[in-house]
């Protein structure tokens, strides 16, 4: 008979109730000995630098609006925000998942080194900022100077963009602009795609 362990049951925290720094210490501390346990955040309500510095194969679902710099350099872990996300949402992200379901502020995605953003609405000015090497997908349009100074990567944007996309692009390469009735499926397609083949 197979060795089988026990399904991990999904640890929840109440903002409302339990402390930030009682979450994140919780993320960077006794979840790493877990077989990729699933991490439920209710009442986020907008706080500052959730889940940031993940260094572990974990699935963080945040129910709720967040604030600045949730999932920065967040490495192997899957983040995912029920919500809109404040300034700097996957900051200095090194590899591994985040997802907003909402719209992102300003400079989603700076300075990414690797891994997968997916931004569903709009983003604001300067998303991909000194891009390193990251893929990036916004579903919606993106604000003035988005992929500025990108050095390496690829940002897929589904709507429109404002003046100055890809200002002082480095080698950032699939720099790509799809406007129009078909920006959803090419989000989905394009989403698939780098799933299936992030060195593409």
């Amino acid at each position: 008979m197979a060795n089988l362990k026990p399904m991990q049951q999904a640890r929840e925290f109440d903002l409302a109730r339990d402390s930030l720094r009682e979450l994140n210490s919780f993320l960077h501390q006794q979840a790493l000995g877990q077989a990729g346990p699933q991490i439920q955040v209710k009442n986020p309500d907008g706080a500052h630098s959730i889940a940031v510095g993940l260094n572990a194969d974990l699935d963080v679902q945040i129910h709720g609006h967040v604030g600045y710099y949730v999932a920065g350099m967040n490495k192997h872990a899957s983040v995912t925000v029920h919500g809109n996300a404040g300034p700097g949402a996957a900051e200095n992200m090194m590899s591994g998942r985040v997802h907003i379901k909402g719209f992102a502020s300003t400079a989603a995605g700076a300075s990414a080194h690797g891994g997968l953003l997916i931004i569903d609405g709009d983003a604001s000015l300067r998303c991909g900022i000194s891009l390193k090497g990251a893929d990036i997908v916004v579903g919606g349009s993106v604000g003035s100077f988005s992929a500025f100074m990108a050095q390496a990567g690829r940002l897929v944007i589904c709507g429109d963009a404002e003046d100055a996309l890809g200002d002082s692009l480095y080698e950032a390469s699939g720099l790509r602009h799809e406007g129009g009735e078909a920006a959803d499926a090419a989000a989905h397609h394009n989403v698939g795609a780098l799933q299936r083949n992030p060195a593409a």
